[in-house]
């Protein structure tokens, strides 16, 4: 099988013009995964179709077109229209009924919601690696995309570093201000990433607060310390 594409926990292999297996090198299994994307495809959210699943491999809808992080680098899209498009995607999945909604006002997050994680196929913008999604609230799904593209931004050596920082400022400016404790338990979901190195993992609060603070039209108000005791 040919190799099509590799990220941090699967690899993606072409079988035919229509269909892709998505393979995870850890043997997770994609079971949860498939029935997120099928429960979403059929609310019309555009999500690749599942055709098969067993144990840790996934068969899928082969998408055409590239990345959204692709037609940034290339210039067929600007950081404003990708930002539109990524804030777009996201108040729809926000607006779909939650499968389980154990608390009010839970919808299903996907909480790892970025240029490279969407396709811009013929049929449109096309969002896939359902791997992490989970349902909460919406502001946390919104704040984790923020966390991912500030760590971007602060890192001076990434090629995408200064296009990460204008995309954050136009997706924040689409998707208002979120609240502090919105951030602070992104913050605390990305951290145990273990794709994060312990240092990074560390000092992540520090590093992506001040430029998220920075990006939004209004800034967040500073964390109140908790109370004293007695």
């Amino acid at each position: 099988m040919e190799l099509v594409g590799s990220g941090r926990e699967a690899d993606v292999f072409a079988l035919d013009s229509g269909r892709v297996l998505r393979r995870y090198r850890n043997g997770a299994g994609a079971g949860a995964e498939a029935e997120m994307m099928a429960y979403l495809g059929g609310l019309g959210f555009p999500v690749p179709r599942v055709f098969e699943v067993s144990g840790a491999d996934m068969i899928l809808e082969r998408l055409d077109g590239p990345t959204m992080l692709g037609a940034l680098g290339d210039g067929r899209l600007t950081m404003a229209e990708g930002a539109g498009i990524l804030a777009d995607l996201q108040r729809r999945l926000h607006g779909l009924p939650a499968r389980l909604a154990r608390q009010d006002g839970d919808r299903i997050l996907h909480r790892d919601l970025h240029p490279d994680n969407v396709m811009l196929t013929t049929r449109g913008p096309v969002v896939i690696d359902w791997h992490n999604a989970a349902e909460g609230p919406p502001a946390v799904d919104v704040c984790l995309t923020a966390v991912i593209l500030a760590q971007v931004a602060a890192a001076p050596d990434h090629p995408h570093a200064a296009g990460a920082a204008a995309f954050l400022t136009s997706f924040l400016a689409l998707t208002g201000t979120a609240m502090p404790e919105a951030l602070a338990e992104a913050i605390e979901i990305r951290r145990a990433d273990p794709a994060l190195t312990p240092a990074e993992s560390e000092t992540l609060a520090a590093t992506v607060t001040p430029l998220i603070r920075a990006a939004l039209p209004a800034p967040l108000p500073p964390s109140s310390p908790p109370p004293s005791a007695g």
